[in-house]
């Protein structure tokens, strides 16, 4: 497959993710507003906060770092997807040991919630727990999936199971609340078994089948899904074996970094268990563009940069041509998600207290809600370019390089879990989101100068993406203003009249935002059109 195919695919893949993390919090965002009106904010909190911490520690610590090893081709094009098969289901022993850990952790050393408030807590920790379990099972398979650019098979399956997690948790919300914590337990079950299920049916008849001859697919029968031993070669690939091992000590501490504050609250009683429900509510509709646009992105385009770079190698000994597209790439992508963070931070800040307002009440509305949602709209464009620039770090560095930053990611680990504690306590779950912030602009800095280094002796300076144009940064300053005079004025006991017209400013600002962009930046606008919109694309192509 050559660069420009993998770009068009990976492109694709983007595109059907964005879409598919759209349609996933819009369902997640009308669930939680519809069972904040039937469940307590505790029961929220044990369930968004401590019950999700668990299932999240167990799959990204059993899985990521065999994802980032078995997708980054460190062993090119003559690795054997036997060896990587069977490197792959690992993860579910592995997660067995993790399930068991993490029960234990959760039952016995933390402090557990009023039963007449949170029933059912015992239950629910072993079923989230047996959930992330399940879905190792399909581990293998996803990395398949991902690895040949099966876009449509990860919407169909992720979609579906969505769906029946949401209308059990519905169901069930309004016939059996009586039920505690078994609802959104048995509702996570099901998500799982459903990605299983829709993995191992596509595969169970995409193998063996015409379209799988003509893709020239590595594996022939479904036997292959199964750990063997091939005649004449190692049980696993020992060079991804131990890059695995250089990512899995990593995504420990990126884990820590991701979900820190979390761990926070859930082994250090910083927030009550209300607190924790509120905090991540407004957690969650702040960080809803960041995972629906920038994190598909990120995945997507790691895969690309993966695939078109060689691992360790200096950019002068390597294609010049793919070094020039990974660069223009780069360039764009940096671009892109620095003009959508800045909007976002622009009219974040003029438009928290309405959205909260709107969204939750005064139960969300009041007391540091709206605070909480405008520092975070400023976080969001830390977390925006962060990930691009690690997605291309992470796929460009040696071994030892990806060991060394294991180092850092230490430090910061480290770091971010004290300031966490500090800040919280000054600031209350505010100092979440400042501690965030310094440790993003951290992992952004050292990023960049990898980057730097990387293309410093080349005529190609992908950084420049960093740069919006002076019209744009006018056109912002202006917005922010405006928007800021607007909700002073409008915003929001006014009644829905003045609402309205609060609204309509923004959506001017916006639209004149929008026209800046187009004028200005007539090159990510191209990439744009004819790379992350696939009928687009398909049109011109």
């Amino acid at each position: 497959m050559s660069s420009q195919d993998v770009l068009r695919s990976a492109s694709t893949l983007a595109s059907y993710n964005v879409l598919l993390q759209v349609m996933f919090r819009v369902l997640t965002f009308l669930l939680n507003a519809f069972t904040l009106r039937f469940v307590s904010r505790e029961l929220i909190g044990v369930v968004n906060v401590r019950l999700t911490l668990l299932y999240s520690t167990l799959v990204f610590l059993s899985r990521e770092a065999f994802r980032r090893a078995c997708l980054s081709g460190v062993s090119g094009t003559d690795h054997s997807w036997r060896q990587v098969i069977n490197l792959l289901w690992l993860t579910l022993p592995l997660g067995v040991l993790w399930a068991a850990l993490l029960v234990a952790v959760w039952l016995w050393l933390l402090e557990v919630p009023d039963p007449q408030t949170v029933p059912h807590y015992g239950p629910a920790v072993v079923m989230f727990a047996l959930s992330g379990v399940q879905e190792l099972l399909a581990e293998p398979l996803w990395v398949l999936a991902q690895a040949h650019m099966f876009v449509r098979l990860k919407v169909v399956a992720e979609s579906l199971a969505m769906i029946a997690k949401c209308s059990i948790t519905v169901v069930l919300v309004v016939f059996a609340r009586e039920w505690g914590l078994y609802i959104f337990s048995a509702a996570h079950l099901v998500y799982t078994g459903f990605l299983v299920l829709c993995y191992a049916v596509y595969f169970i008849r995409f193998l063996g089948s015409e379209v799988a001859a003509k893709k020239d697919f590595p594996l022939q029968r479904v036997g292959d899904l199964l750990p063997c031993r091939a005649a004449g070669e190692p049980l696993v690939d020992w060079t991804l074996a131990k890059l695995t091992w250089s990512f899995f000590k990593q995504s420990f501490l990126k884990q820590i970094l991701t979900e820190g504050e979390r761990y926070v609250m859930t082994f250090l009683n910083v927030l009550s268990f209300g607190d924790q429900g509120v905090y991540d509510i407004v957690n969650n509709l702040g960080s809803m563009v960041a995972r629906f646009v920038f994190l598909p992105i990120e995945e997507s385009f790691y895969v690309f940069f993966a695939k078109v770079l060689e691992r360790g190698r200096d950019v002068k000994s390597q294609k010049q041509e793919d070094i020039a597209l990974a660069a223009e790439v780069l360039e764009c992508l940096l671009k892109l998600v620095l003009v959508v963070g800045l909007i976002i931070s622009v009219f974040g800040y003029a438009y928290s207290h309405l959205a909260l307002d709107i969204y939750g009440g005064s139960l969300l509305s009041s007391g540091a809600g709206p605070t909480l949602l405008r520092c975070y709209s400023c976080y969001v464009l830390l977390l925006a370019v962060n990930g691009v620039t690690e997605c291309f770090v992470f796929a460009a560095m040696s071994q030892q390089e990806v060991d060394k930053y294991n180092f850092v990611m230490l430090a910061l680990s480290v770091s971010f879990l004290l300031l966490s504690y500090v800040l919280t306590w000054w600031a209350g779950s505010v100092g979440f989101i400042l501690a965030n912030c310094l440790n993003m602009g951290l992992r952004i800095s050292h990023s960049v100068l990898y980057i730097r280094r990387c293309f410093g002796s080349t005529q190609w300076k992908p950084l420049r993406g960093l740069l919006p144009s002076p019209l744009l940064i006018l056109a912002l300053a202006v917005s922010a203003l405006v928007t800021s005079l607007s909700e002073v004025v409008l915003c929001c006991d006014g009644g829905w009249l003045l609402r309205l017209v609060h609204i309509g400013v923004g959506a001017l600002c916006l639209l004149t935002v929008c026209v800046a962009v187009l004028v200005t930046e007539t090159r990510l606008i191209q990439f744009v059109r004819t790379q992350l919109l696939p009928k687009y694309r398909q049109k011109h192509t």
